[in-house]
């Protein structure tokens, strides 16, 4: 009979030797061998310049390859989460519908690279705001320009709170409401904080790896 400290150390190893195929980027194992991988997101510590490419990014390919660069672009916004609420192929613009950015704690989850915004999006509630223009380049290939837009969640007061919220009455309600709905779960207001550019580096990595 094997020891089981032996199984144990084989069940391990074989568990880190799937997770290690399972995290190899997509454009490396998954759609070669057909089936969806995960990679890892990426994360920088803060002040380190994380560049890939320059934004716009250059891609020298022919005019008949413009189809293939836009559909790339949307299974890379697709793999990180991202859903789109707006594709032009005529004007060559994609706009994604606004995505709650993963904390710290959600390593595994794409977001952006940047430890700061990563922490920062753990005490906060922030939002990515994806938009992506490409444009044909005169001596040809196509230019594009990926442009994440974050936001910080902005209310009166915290959800659910009841400081100030006290109201000292004599009489008796006898119409009493047990359940109340706070209306800032529904309208939420948000707060322009600039662009991600560590988040626009990591998609044009990604994008740039599909081509």
């Amino acid at each position: 009979m094997a020891n089981p400290r032996t199984l144990l150390l084989a069940a391990l190893l074989c568990v880190a030797a799937g997770c290690h195929t399972a995290f190899q980027p997509a454009y490396q194992t998954g759609h070669q061998a057909g089936f969806q991988a995960v990679e890892l997101a990426p994360i920088v510590p803060h002040g380190v310049e994380y560049v890939v490419d320059q934004n716009p990014v250059f891609f020298p390919l022919g005019p008949e390859s413009y189809g293939q660069v836009f559909e790339n672009v949307l299974q890379v916004l697709g793999d990180f989460g991202f859903e789109i609420r707006e594709s032009n192929r005529y004007d060559g613009r994609i706009e994604t519908i606004p995505r709650i950015a993963p904390g710290i704690l959600l390593f595994a989850k794409p977001g952006s690279p940047d430890l700061r915004d990563r922490v920062l999006a753990t005490l906060q509630t922030y939002r990515h705001r994806v938009l992506v223009d490409i444009q044909p380049a005169e001596n040809g290939g196509f230019f594009v320009k990926v442009t994440a837009n974050k936001e910080l969640e902005d209310l009166p007061r915290p959800v659910r709170s009841t400081v100030g919220a006290a109201i000292f009455r004599n009489d008796n309600n006898v119409e009493r409401q047990f359940e109340v709905i706070d209306p800032t779960l529904y309208e939420f207001t948000w707060i322009y904080r600039g662009r991600d550019l560590a988040l626009e580096q990591e998609l044009i990595r990604r994008l740039k790896g599909c081509m």
